[in-house]
C-alpha cells in the first residue's frame, strides 16, 4: 500500500498561483509513483477568488481539498489548521505563491524515509526579497537564537515535512498566538536540512506586511522566551545601582562640597526620572505576557471555517 503525503499550502489572494502550483505539485508525484498524495489549500479569508479556483481544481481532482475561512486570521492559523485535517503518513507544509520549489519534495521523502522525523527548509537566497527584509530576518533569527530556549537556524522557513507522530502531537498545542516552525522546533525529533534558493514570485504581491511580521516576531520571543520579563529585572537592578549612585554622589557634593550645586528639586527630579523608567519599562513587558495570557483563557476558536471541499475528517 502507497504512503500518503499531505500538502499543506495557506492561500491569501493566490487566485494565478493555485492552478500552478497544483499543476507542479501533480508533476512532482507522477515521478513518485510509491506515493499517493492530498493537497490542502486553506484560504485565509482571501478577497479575491482563491476559494473559487481551489473549489474548480478539486472538481476536477479529487486529490484536492479546500477550506475556507470565515475570515482572514493569519498564515499561522491557517498553516495549522491544514495540519489539523491532514491525513498523510507525513506533512508537507509550504506557500502558494511558488517560491518554495516543489521539485525539493522527492528530496524530503528520501530524508524522511531513512528517519529524518522532521526535514526542514533553509532559504540561502531569496530572490523576491528586498534589502530591508533580508536584514531585518537576520536580525530576527540572531534576537531570537539569543533569547530563546529553542534554536532555530537563520533562514529557516516554513516549508518542511513531518512525520505523522509529529503532527499528531502538534494537534495538541492549544496556544492561539503561535509560530509554526517555532513550534514543531520545540518539539525536537530527529531533523534533517535542505537548502534551497527561494524563487521569484509569479504572481501577484507578497501581503505578509512589515507589522505583520513585528507582531510575529513579536509572539516568537514571547512565546518561547522569559528574557523580556528577565531583561526587565536587570534594567531595574542596572537602574537602581546607577541611580544610587548618583543619588549618592549628588548628597555628598550638597553636604560637604558645595551645598549650592544640587538643589533639592534636582536631586528629587533624578530619583523620580530613573523610577518612573523602571516602572514603565517593568509594566511594557508585563502587559505583553498578560496580553498572552488573557488570549490563552479566552478560548476562542484559532481559526473558523465556513466551508470545506473534498476533505475527509480525522477520526481521532
Amino acid at each position: 500500500m502507497s504512503k500518503k503525503i499531505s500538502i499543506v499550502a495557506p492561500v491569501y489572494n493566490e487566485e494565478k498561483n493555485i492552478p500552478l502550483l497544483a499543476k507542479e505539485i501533480e508533476g512532482v508525484f507522477s515521478l513518485l509513483p510509491q506515493y499517493s498524495y492530498e493537497l490542502i489549500f486553506v484560504n485565509d479569508g482571501s478577497t479575491d477568488n482563491s476559494f473559487l479556483e481551489i473549489y474548480n481544481l478539486s472538481q476536477r481532482d479529487s486529490r484536492v481539498r479546500g477550506i475556507d475561512f470565515s475570515r482572514n486570521f493569519g498564515k499561522e492559523p491557517a498553516t495549522s489548521a491544514g495540519c489539523h485535517h491532514a491525513q498523510g503518513d507525513a506533512v508537507i507544509t509550504m506557500d502558494a505563491d511558488l517560491q518554495h520549489p516543489p521539485e525539493l519534495i522527492p528530496k524530503f521523502l528520501e530524508l524522511w524515509e531513512n528517519g529524518a522525523e522532521v526535514v526542514y527548509t533553509v532559504r540561502k537566497e531569496n530572490k523576491g526579497a528586498g534589502w530591508f527584509k533580508k536584514l531585518s530576518s537576520k536580525i530576527f533569527y540572531w534576537l531570537f537564537n539569543r533569547v530563546s530556549e529553542v534554536k532555530t537556524e537563520s533562514g529557516t522557513t516554513d516549508f518542511r515535512l513531518m512525520d505523522k507522530k509529529v503532527i499528531d502531537i502538534f494537534r495538541k498545542f492549544p496556544e492561539r498566538e503561535r509560530m509554526f516552525r517555532g513550534m514543531i522546533d520545540w518539539m525536537g525529533y530527529r531533523r534533517a536540512k535542505v537548502e534551497f534558493v527561494a524563487r521569484e514570485r509569479v504572481n501577484g504581491i507578497a501581503t505578509y506586511s512589515y507589522r505583520k511580521l513585528f507582531g510575529l516576531a513579536l509572539n516568537s520571543l514571547t512565546s518561547f522566551s522569559l528574557l523580556p520579563l528577565r531583561m526587565a529585572g536587570y534594567l531595574g537592578i542596572i537602574i537602581t545601582l546607577i541611580s544610587g549612585l548618583l543619588l549618592a554622589a549628588m548628597l555628598v557634593t550638597r553636604w560637604f562640597i558645595d551645598p549650592s550645586m544640587f538643589t533639592p528639586i534636582a536631586i528629587l527630579g533624578v530619583s523620580n526620572m530613573f523610577l518612573i523608567g523602571i516602572v514603565l519599562i517593568s509594566l511594557g513587558f508585563i502587559a505583553l505576557y498578560i496580553a498572552r495570557i488573557h488570549g490563552e483563557v479566552i478560548n476562542r476558536p484559532l481559526y473558523i471555517v465556513r466551508e470545506k471541499v473534498n476533505m475527509i475528517e480525522n477520526q481521532e
